[in-house]
C-alpha cells in the first residue's frame, strides 16, 4: 500500500530502474551493466514524458509491459504501483492475475501460486534474486507471508537464462524490494485501511474488523551516492470460514454410497503480521555500487474450529430403511438413530519468523568490464500447534445419550432436516473422550492431543560473476559466474495426550472459560458449545501427558542439499535486415550433494539412526533468442534443459517398516534421499504486438517433455542389516517400500493469451479505460503415479484465466478483477501434517476497488483513498471424491471482504 503510492510518485526512475533490472535476472538487482545502463537512459525521455499524464495503476502497467518488451527472456511482472493498489493482503493475491498464474486459497487467502496449470512443486521463489527457505516442509513458498506493501516489484521468470541458477521447471519467481539509488528522491509515506469480513463473528470471541498499517521511507545523501530505504507493514486481520468436510462415503444397501461420516465447522482465524524491509546502498565511486538489505517477517495465525464429528455410516448408527432418497448411486435423503457425535473445540496456532537479507557488491567499469558478488542469507523458525479437545455427552461409546438426524446430501455438502440433542447446552454437552478414540493413551482415554510440528529451514549463499562487453561481435557480452548454496531443513514433532485433570473423566465446562455457543445453521446442527482450549491448558484444566511411542520421533527428520554452479553465458545482439535480434545462449552447470538424517523404525524395536543421500551432476543449457520486428513486434524463441529438486518430505530417510506374517515379505513406508530432481526438455514461442511502452498483446506457446518425474509406487527394498522382528528365520531380506521414486515423466503443453490493451490505443475518447489479463490452456500427459490418470497431477488445472477492466484519470480509479481456474487436484495437510490430494472444483475470483487520489492543485495533494472488495460473488471453495460430483469432501465459504483506508505521501 505504502509502496504503491512512493512508486506512483516516481514513474520516471521506476520506469528506468526496471529496464536495467530485468536483463540479469539472478544477479541484477544490484549489478546493472553498462549496456542496460544506456538503454535505461535510452528510455527515460519518454518514460519521462508518460510521468506527466500517466500514475498509479496505468503506470504500473506501463512498467509491466517495459519489463516484458525489453526483457532478454520471457517474463511477466507486477510493479509496485500494482501492488497494494490492488485489492490484495498478500503478493500471492497480486501475482496469481499474471497470465499462466493462478493460486489455491487457504481459508480464503491466495497461499500457493501454480505457474502454467502445474503444480507449486514444480516452480522457485527467490528475495532480490537469492533463494528463499519455507516455512512448511515442501520448497515452495506460502505468499501469504509477505506483505504487499514491501514489495517494488515481482517478476516471474518463464524462462530460465544461465545465470539464473535457482531456477524452477515450470518457473522461478523473483520478489524485488526497493533500491533507493535507483528509486532517485526522497519520499515518506503512510497509510492504513480497515478491513470487514462479512460473514460476522463466525465464533462468538472472534472479530468481524481489523486493520492494516503501513509506513515507508526513502532517502538520498551525499549527493546521492548513499541512499536508505526502509519499509514496515503490520496486519491484524480476521478470517471467518464456515466449513463442511465429510470423513468420505461409504457402501450403502444395493450397491449404493451414503455419507460415512462428518464434521462441519465454524473457523475464526486471527491473523497478525509484521513484514519490515531495509536496504542501503552506497557509490563510492560511479563504477561501484554496494547495498545491504535485509526483511524480517512475523507471521502468527490463531485459528478456532469449533464443530461437531458426526459418526453415521461409518459407525454403530443405523439407517432407517425408510425414507431414502437417492440421486444415481448416492442415497441424498435418510435418518441414522443412535448416532454419538462428537463436538469439537480445536485450536491452531502458526507461528514463524522468517529472515533474509544480504550484501552485493557490483561493478561496471566504462572499458566494458563489469563483476559482481552477492552473499544472501535466509531462515524460517516455524512452529505449527494443533490441540484438538473433545466433548459429547458422557465419557466412551454407548455411555451417552444418542441424537436422531434426518440428513440431506446435496451439491453444498451434507445437511440436517432435523435432530433431537442440543449440543449448545453446557450441561448436556461435558469435555470427555465420547467414543473412547483415546483408547492407546496411558490412561486409556484422551480428552484431547497436543500436535506440534516444529520446522527449521536455514541457507547459506553466493553468487559471483565476471562480464566483459565485445564490440562489434555478435556475441556482445560474456559472462562467467559461479554460485553455492548450503540449505538444511529439519522437522520435529512434539506430541501429547490430553486429559482432564485429576483423572476425571468428564467435566462440565467452568463458566470463566464458556465462549458462547457457535451457530452450526448452515448445516441445520443448531448451536454448539464453545469454550477456549488454550486457556483450558493453560490453566491446567487439561494436563499434558508425553506420547512416548516412538512413532512420533519417527517422524523427525533433517535434509541438507548443497549444491555448487558454474555458468557461461554469452548475450546475443545483431541486425538481420530490419529485424533487430538479441537474446544469450548459456550453460548452467550443477553438482549436487543431498543428505537425510532420521531414523528406522521397526515394530518391537528400538528406533535406529541412519544417515543416507546421494551425489549427481545436471548440466542445463539455455537459449533466448528475440526478433524485434518493425511495427513494434517482437517474436521470442527459447530451448532449455530444465529441473526442479523434490520435495524436501519425499528425501526424508525416515522409515517405518514391518514383517508381513500372512505374505512372509517385510513391508515399509519412508522416504528417498537418493530422489533425482524432476528433469525436463523445454521450449517457447512468444509473439508479441506491441502499442509503444502502453500496452501489448501476445501469444506464449510452450512445450515440456519431463524424462525425469517424482511419483509414489512400491518398489523393491533391501532391509539387509536393519533389524527385523519375525516368528521365523529371514532368509529374504528384499522386500518392499512405498515410496517417492524417479520414473519416466510426459508431456506438459499449452497456450497462453495474454495483454495489456489501454484502450486509447484504439480511440482517444476512450482514455483512462484498458484491460489487462491473459487466458492459458495447458494439457498433460504426466502421471503422478503408475496407475493414476494424468489430469490428477497436484494443482493441475487445464484452464487458467484473469482479467482487469479499469478506469483512471483526473484522479478517479476504478477497477474490476476477476481470475478463475478449472477444477484440480489440491493439496490438503491432515492432522498429522501429511499431504492428502482431492479434486476441487472450478472457481472465480471477483474483486473490486474504487478510489481518489487528490491532484496537485488540491491542498490534500498527496493523498489517496479508497475502498475495496474481495471475494464479491462469494465464491466457494469445493473439493469431491474423484469421479463423483455430488461426493463433497469439502464446502468451505468465506464471504466477501471490504476495505477502506488511506495513502499519504509527502
Amino acid at each position: 500500500m505504502a509502496i504503491r503510492t512512493l512508486s506512483a510518485a516516481a514513474g520516471v526512475s521506476l520506469a528506468a530502474m526496471t529496464v536495467a533490472l530485468v536483463a540479469t535476472p539472478a544477479m541484477a538487482q544490484d549489478a546493472t551493466p553498462a549496456q542496460d545502463q544506456a538503454q535505461a537512459t535510452d528510455a527515460a525521455p519518454e518514460a519521462q514524458e508518460q510521468a506527466i499524464v500517466v500514475t498509479g495503476f496505468r503506470a504500473a502497467l506501463a512498467t509491466a509491459v517495459n519489463v516484458k518488451k525489453t526483457s532478454p527472456v520471457i517474463v511477466e511482472s507486477v510493479s509496485a504501483e500494482d501492488i497494494g493498489r490492488l485489492p490484495d493482503a498478500s503478493i500471492g493475491e497480486s501475482i496469481a492475475r499474471l497470465p499462466g498464474l493462478t493460486t489455491q486459497r487457504l481459508f480464503g487467502r491466495a497461499n500457493s501460486i501454480a505457474i502454467r496449470g502445474s503444480s507449486a512443486d514444480l516452480s522457485s521463489t527467490t528475495l532480490n534474486g537469492r533463494p528463499q527457505t519455507s516455512t512448511g516442509e515442501q520448497r515452495n513458498v506460502e505468499f501469504d507471508q509477505f506483505p504487499s506493501e514491501i514489495v517494488s516489484r515481482v517478476d516471474v521468470y518463464k524462462t530460465p537464462q544461465a545465470n539464473l541458477v535457482h531456477q524452477g521447471l515450470v518457473g522461478t519467481v523473483d520478489i524485488k524490494t526497493i533500491r533507493p539509488l535507483e528509486f532517485g528522491k526522497g519520499l515518506l509515506s503512510f497509510g492504513g485501511r480497515g478491513t470487514y469480513a462479512d460473514l460476522g463473528k463466525v465464533n462468538k470471541d472472534s472479530n468481524e474488523f481489523g486493520y492494516r498499517a503501513t509506513a515507508t521511507y526513502v532517502g538520498q545523501f551525499m549527493e546521492d551516492r548513499l541512499g536508505v530505504a526502509l519499509s514496515a507493514a503490520y496486519t491484524d486481520e480476521p478470517y471467518q470460514a464456515q466449513e463442511f468436510e465429510a470423513w468420505g462415503y461409504a457402501d450403502g444397501p444395493n450397491n449404493t454410497k451414503i455419507i460415512g461420516g462428518m464434521k462441519p465447522f465454524g473457523v475464526s482465524t486471527q491473523l497478525k503480521r509484521l513484514g519490515i524491509q531495509g536496504t542501503v546502498q552506497f557509490k563510492p565511486v560511479d563504477e561501484l555500487t554496494l547495498t545491504v538489505d535485509g526483511f524480517y517477517g512475523n507471521f502468527k495465525d490463531k485459528q478456532i474450529k469449533r464443530g461437531i464429528e458426526f459418526p453415521l455410516a461409518w459407525s454403530g448408527a443405523q439407517l432407517s430403511p425408510t425414507g431414502i432418497e437417492t440421486n444415481g448411486n448416492l442415497i441424498t435423503k435418510g435418518t441414522f438413530s443412535g448416532v454419538e457425535a462428537v463436538v469439537n473445540n480445536h485450536g491452531y496456532e502458526r507461528n514463524s519468523d522468517i529472515f533474509s537479507g544480504g550484501f552485493n557488491a557490483a561493478w561496471a567499469g566504462e572499458d566494458g568490464w563489469s563483476a559482481s558478488f552477492d552473499f544472501g542469507y535466509s531462515k524460517t523458525d516455524r512452529n505449527e500447534l494443533t490441540l484438538e479437545t473433545n466433548a459429547g455427552t458422557g465419557p466412551g461409546a454407548g455411555v451417552g445419550a444418542t441424537d436422531t438426524l434426518t440428513f440431506v446430501s446435496g451439491p453444498t455438502g451434507t445437511s440436517f432436516t432435523s435432530h433431537v440433542l442440543d449440543y449448545g447446552n453446557y450441561n448436556t454437552i461435558v469435555l470427555t473422550d465420547p467414543l473412547g478414540w483415546g483408547g492407546g493413551a496411558p490412561n486409556g482415554s484422551q480428552e484431547g492431543y497436543y500436535n506440534d510440528r516444529i520446522i527449521d529451514d536455514e541457507i547459506k549463499s553466493f553468487q559471483v560473476e565476471v562480464g566483459k562487453e565485445l564490440e562489434d561481435s555478435f556475441l556482445s557480452k560474456l559472462t562467467v559466474g559461479t554460485a553455492y548454496v548450503d540449505r538444511t531443513k529439519a522437522k520435529t514433532p512434539v506430541e501429547y495426550f490430553l486429559n482432564l485433570a485429576g483423572g476425571a473423566k468428564s467435566l462440565v465446562v467452568p463458566e470463566k472459560y464458556r465462549t458462547g455457543a457457535t451457530d452450526l445453521g448452515f448445516i441445520g446442527a443448531g448451536p454448539v458449545i464453545g469454550y477456549d482450549p488454550f486457556a483450558l491448558l493453560e490453566d491446567g484444566v487439561y494436563v499434558k501427558t508425553l506420547n512416548a511411542s516412538k512413532d512420533v520421533p519417527a517422524k523427525a527428520y533433517s535434509v541438507t542439499e548443497r549444491v555448487m554452479s558454474i555458468y557461461f553465458k554469452g548475450d546475443l545482439k545483431a541486425t538481420l535486415g530490419d529485424v533487430e535480434m538479441d537474446g544469450n545462449i548459456g550453460v548452467l552447470a550443477q553438482n549436487t550433494e543431498q543428505k537425510s538424517r532420521g531414523f528406522v523404525n521397526l515394530a518391537a524395536a528400538s528406533l535406529v539412526p541412519v544417515t543416507r543421500g546421494a551425489r549427481y551432476w545436471d548440466i542445463l543449457p539455455s537459449l533466448n533468442l528475440n526478433f524485434r520486428i518493425p511495427g513494434d513486434w517482437v517474436v521470442r524463441f527459447a530451448a532449455a534443459r530444465e529441473i526442479q529438486r523434490p520435495r524436501f518430505e519425499d528425501m526424508k530417510v525416515s522409515l517405518d517398516y514391518s514383517y508381513n506374517v500372512n505374505s512372509g515379505v517385510i513391508t515399509g513406508n519412508g522416504g528417498n534421499p537418493q530422489l533425482r530432481p524432476y528433469r525436463a526438455w523445454a521450449a517457447d514461442l512468444n509473439i508479441e504486438k506491441y502499442f509503444g511502452r502502453k500496452g501489448y498483446v501476445g501469444l506464449q506457446m510452450f512445450y515440456k517433455k519431463l524424462d525425469n518425474y517424482i511419483y509414489k509406487d512400491v518398489v523393491p527394498y533391501d532391509y539387509t542389516g536393519l533389524p527385523i522382528v519375525a516368528p521365523v528365520p529371514i532368509t529374504n531380506f528384499v522386500g518392499t517400500i512405498n515410496t517417492a521414486v524417479n520414473g519416466s515423466g510426459g508431456k506438459l503443453y499449452g497456450v497462453e493469451l495474454a495483454g495489456t490493451l489501454p484502450f486509447e490505443v484504439i480511440t482517444p475518447a476512450l482514455e483512462g479505460f484498458g484491460f489487462t489479463g491473459g487466458l492459458g490452456y495447458t494439457k498433460t500427459s504426466i502421471k503422478p503415479g503408475p496407475n493414476a490418470n494424468s489430469m490428477d497431477l497436484p494443482d493441475y488445472s487445464r484452464w487458467v484465466a484473469s482479467g482487469t477492466l479499469f478506469f483512471e484519470k483526473a484522479g478517479f480509479n476504478a477497477r474490476v478483477s476477476a481470475r478463475h481456474r478449472s477444477s484440480f487436484q489440491g493439496i490438503f495437510v491432515g492432522f498429522g501434517g501429511e499431504r492428502e490430494l482431492r479434486r476441487a472444483l472450478k472457481e472465480t475470483i471477483v474483486d473490486a476497488q474504487i478510489g481518489y487520489d487528490f491532484q496537485e492543485s488540491s491542498p490534500l495533494n498527496g493523498l489517496s483513498l479508497f475502498v475495496q472488495g474481495q471475494n464479491l460473488t462469494d465464491e466457494p471453495f469445493v473439493s469431491v471424491d474423484n469421479g463423483a460430483p455430488l461426493q463433497i469432501r469439502n464446502y468451505q465459504t468465506y464471504g466477501r471482504r471490504f476495505m477502506a483506508g488511506f495513502n499519504y505521501k509527502f
